[in-house]
Formats: C-alpha cells, structure tokens, sequence
C-alpha cells in the first residue's frame, strides 16, 4: 500500500470520520454514552482475540510474536478504557494511543498486503484505538486530570524499560527498541540507533504536550463542573 495514496488517505478519513461522527453523536445526546463505549469496548476486545487466535493458528507461538509491543498495550488500554473509564488508563489510553496508533496509522508498517486479513486488522485495530480516545475524552464521556501528559510519559518510559529488558532476554525487537522497522517510518528521521531512542523519546514528549492543548479548550468549554 503506498504512504499516502488514494487507498491509505482514504482509510484515513474514514477512521476520522468515524470517530468525529460517533464523539458528535454522544456529545450531543443523541447517542448512549455507555452504550457507546461498551460496545466500541467490547468489539475491541473481540477483534483483538480473534486476530491472535488467527496469528498463532498460522504461526505458532514463538518469542518474536507475543503482544508487547506498544500499540498491543494502548489497544487493550483503549479496551479497558471504555469498559471501566479508570482515569490512569483513559489517560494512558490517550496520550499514547493517539501519539502511537497515529503514528502507526500515518506510516503504517505492513506485513501482509492490502485487503488480506491482517493487513484489514491493522486499521481496524489501530484506527479502534484512535476512536475510541476520541470518543472518551471528546464525546464528553471521561475527563482526564491535569498534569496527565507528564504522568504518562513516565509510565511510557517504565513500559520501555520493561519492554527493553524483554529484548535483551530474548533477542527481540518490541517496541522497535533495538532496530527501525523496515518500512518507512518516523524513525528515519531521528538518526541511528540508539540516537533515535533518545529523540524519539523527545518527539513523544513534544507530541504528549501538544496532545494536552485541546484538553485546556474542552475543559474551558466544558466548565469547573465537568
């Protein structure tokens, strides 16, 4: 799938759109608000356990294929995040959900073509994550708590340490901690490893900043009682 051609922009919008409309829709009233995020919760959960019955069918289970890459944590923190609405991971969920599925999503790193199955789980999968922050925080569903970019750059860092030490044990790569993925991604830009540790970790903390400035917006619209 080429960056950015008409089959990936397209995707793109319609995972924006999908989660405009559904945080619009809950926002007004015109959509159950717990309905909503059971139910985006629960189709999560689902599509994820059929994906990884499906890859170890094929593949096995072997160490290069357990779920501990960042994106399989926000995906599930995205689950729990609408079953639960616990504040630590809505705001998890949020800064690093949209900062990495985002970034997922705008260089996707495929291993399989367009319209095989994984290929269709990668968006439904990582554009889930981006829907369902959406619907949370701006659908007027769950509120995060001031100082939660900082708050989360630090449980990232803790998750990067654990994730390195588990490559280190077994010799992987979760969490591109050890080498860029193969695709084009963000991370030709930041230079060789580990330079590109040091500056990607930057990057995140100036993407988690920016991520917080809507939040001053929604809490000013929402008011003190929110």
């Amino acid at each position: 799938m080429p960056i950015f051609g008409v089959l990936h922009l397209s995707l793109l919008a319609v995972i924006a759109s999908a989660a405009f409309v559904l945080a619009l829709l809950c926002r007004t009233g015109r959509l159950p608000k717990r309905a909503a995020r059971l139910t985006l919760g629960w189709a999560l959960a689902i599509n994820e356990i059929i994906w990884w019955a499906y890859r170890y069918s094929h593949e096995g289970i072997h160490l290069s294929n357990l779920p501990l890459q960042i994106c399989d944590l926000t995906l599930w923190g995205a689950v729990f995040a609408c079953l639960t609405l616990s504040a630590p991971i809505v705001e998890f969920t949020y800064f690093a959900g949209l900062a990495g599925a985002g970034m997922a999503l705008l260089t996707p790193d495929l291993w399989s073509p367009w319209p095989t199955y994984p290929a269709i789980y990668f968006f439904l999968a990582h554009g889930g994550i981006v829907i369902a922050v959406v619907l949370l925080v701006f659908g007027g569903i769950a509120s995060l708590r001031p100082g939660a970019w900082l708050r989360v750059f630090a449980y990232l860092l803790a998750c990067a340490a654990v994730i390195g030490a588990v490559n280190a044990a077994l010799g992987t790569n979760y969490a591109y901690l050890c080498r860029k993925p193969l695709h084009a991604s963000l991370l030709n830009l930041l230079g060789p490893w580990p330079v590109y540790l040091l500056a990607g970790a930057a990057v995140t903390l100036g993407l988690f900043w920016l991520l917080s400035l809507p939040l001053r917006a929604l809490a000013r619209v929402d008011g003190p009682d929110r």
